[in-house]
């Protein structure tokens, strides 16, 4: 198997904090992003939608979109699971994965991409109207993982998933989209991230 990845792009980072907390390794080759190296004529060939990251197998098959490709790590890797492992955990974890996804990593990503400089690279043209609106959204988000944290260690329960992982991302993606967590209140919020922070997985 080979993982083509994007180095330190939100989605390429979720996968590669999901093989760091399974404890295993996947051969890597970076693309530029930058250079569109993932729209060269050899990557559509494999890819056509053209995003980062993508598993190749050993038989040419490719799976694209990254909770596919955590999904097929996790049937070959059970353990730790980080999708559940009872029908409610694997539905909690599935809800909540998604909810973030829509509610707030996205929304940071809209953020990055139509207010940034170097969203430009990736999204063409830039609205930045639209990318206003998405951090006004983005960190309103936040009270709702705040209230979901006051009686849950993790974002979908006594757990570590990757619900956690795809908002830690979006977390650590912040800055670029230029946003700022509110100084005030957010207590919940803030100790999930301390912790979270902390996991020897989140080291770049």
């Amino acid at each position: 198997m080979k993982i083509y990845d994007g180095g330190r792009a939100p989605n390429p980072r979720r996968v590669q904090i999901f093989l760091k907390e399974k404890g295993i390794q996947i051969e890597t080759q970076q693309l530029d992003l930058n250079a569109h190296e993932h729209r060269s004529p050899e990557m559509l060939a494999k890819n056509p939608v053209a995003t980062v990251p993508f598993l190749e197998l050993d038989d040419g098959t490719v799976i694209s979109e990254t909770i596919a490709i955590c999904r097929y790590i996790e049937e070959h890797h059970k353990e730790p699971d980080l999708f559940g492992s009872t029908p409610l955990e694997r539905a909690t974890i599935e809800m909540w994965n998604r909810r973030v996804e829509f509610g707030f990593f996205l929304r940071v990503a809209h953020s990055f991409r139509h207010l940034h400089p170097g969203g430009a690279v990736l999204e063409g043209e830039q609205i930045p109207d639209w990318g206003r609106k998405n951090q006004k959204l983005a960190i309103e988000y936040l009270d709702v993982l705040e209230t979901q944290l006051a009686s849950n260690q993790f974002i979908a329960g006594d757990k570590f998933s990757v619900a956690d992982i795809t908002t830690i991302v979006a977390v650590q993606f912040l800055k670029p989209a230029r946003l700022e967590i509110p100084n005030d209140g957010l207590m919940n919020f803030k100790r999930w991230m301390k912790e979270v922070t902390a996991r020897p997985s989140m080291e770049l």
